[in-house]
């Protein structure tokens, strides 16, 4: 429970108790109510308060140790003795000096008095103990959270930086078959290359970047890959996108395309993408034909990078589909990118 609340409960706690304590005897018990019996709630009131701020705020935080019985004990000793020791003072001692009269008779016994306040002592202390420990695992529950959060993020992180060296390994290898065969398409290749490398290293250095930066990746990947194959006619892209502006965690789609160029059979054949954003839920949905052949196409850093992170960043507001028939492959990606 966080502070804020724990500050309300005792705030309607000793606001009740105040009321039920001083106010009410007044309204509907005047009889009753007579200057010493309304003091004598005062200071009931007032030891009860200050005893459980003593508890609350000294002996429990110093003393008490959920785990061993014996601090357990030592703090519901010490706290009575407060509750009685300050009732005695202002009603043993206090009040007969300025009002002329006390609670309890003269011959009382210490002993008894004692044991006698363990009964209206033991509720205020009860509650103190009650309020420190939503407290103190408020706090526990904070500080899980934010070590949650923070091994979340290094996961993210280091996620992160194995998607781009893998990216740029794939991306060289064909720049070198292009190179290797003085292909003139070589240096567009180049190019497209340094603007990805332009894209990656800046953005990936954020948590979020816009849904329309993501698309730009997997263009600019697309173009780059057109320069190798015989058919680029074949891919087929169909984008419907009508909140560009949305944030998304980079690097989220493009391993999947990077495994469909690498696995993927572009031997007179293509794919099919399609993305769309309805109702701010990315649809992802991208299909290729299988080598002949070809094995563990969907397995690797790239694929099972995003699963790491879809289940991190997106628990709950995901849904993704893997399919792998005798021909081709299929994925079915859905992302609710409502904030």
């Amino acid at each position: 429970m966080k502070k804020k609340q724990i500050i309300w409960l005792q705030i309607i706690y000793w606001s009740l108790n105040f009321f039920g304590t001083v106010i009410t005897p007044v309204f509907f018990f005047p009889k009753e109510s007579d200057l010493q019996s309304t003091v004598l709630r005062i200071t009931f009131f007032l030891a009860g308060i200050f005893t459980f701020y003593i508890c609350y705020l000294a002996i429990i935080p110093k003393v008490f140790r959920p785990e061993k019985i014996y601090t357990v004990i030592l703090s519901f000793f010490l706290s009575i003795l407060c509750f009685a020791t300050l009732r005695y003072l202002m009603e043993e001692v206090l009040l007969p000096a300025t009002f002329g009269f006390r609670n309890y008779n003269e011959e009382t016994g210490l002993l008894y008095y004692f044991f006698d306040n363990i009964y209206y002592g033991c509720i205020n202390v009860f509650i103190a103990g009650i309020m420190w420990l939503l407290e103190k695992f408020g706090v526990i529950e904070t500080e899980k959270q934010k070590l949650e959060q923070e091994r979340n993020e290094a996961k993210i992180q280091a996620l992160k930086t194995q998607i781009n060296p893998h990216f740029i390994f794939n991306t060289l290898n064909n720049i070198y078959s292009l190179v290797y065969q003085n292909s003139e398409k070589a240096l567009p290749a180049i190019e497209e290359l340094s603007q990805l490398l332009r894209y990656s290293t800046k953005d990936l250095e954020q948590d979020f970047i816009s849904l329309e930066k993501e698309i730009g990746y997997l263009e600019s990947l697309i173009e780059l890959e057109k320069l190798r194959i015989k058919n680029p006619d074949l891919l087929m892209i169909e984008k419907k996108i009508n909140f560009p502006d949305l944030n998304i965690s980079p690097m989220l789609l493009v391993p999947f395309v990077e495994n469909t160029f690498k696995h993927g059979d572009f031997s007179g054949k293509g794919f099919i993408m399609k993305i769309s954003d309805e109702n701010k839920t990315l649809n992802f949905y991208l299909q290729n034909f299988k080598k002949q052949r070809s094995k563990d196409s969907l397995s690797g850093i790239g694929i099972g990078n995003v699963k790491k992170r879809l289940e991190i960043l997106y628990p709950g507001k995901h849904e993704l589909n893997i399919t792998e028939t005798g021909t081709d492959f299929t994925v079915d990606l859905k992302i609710d990118l409502n904030v």
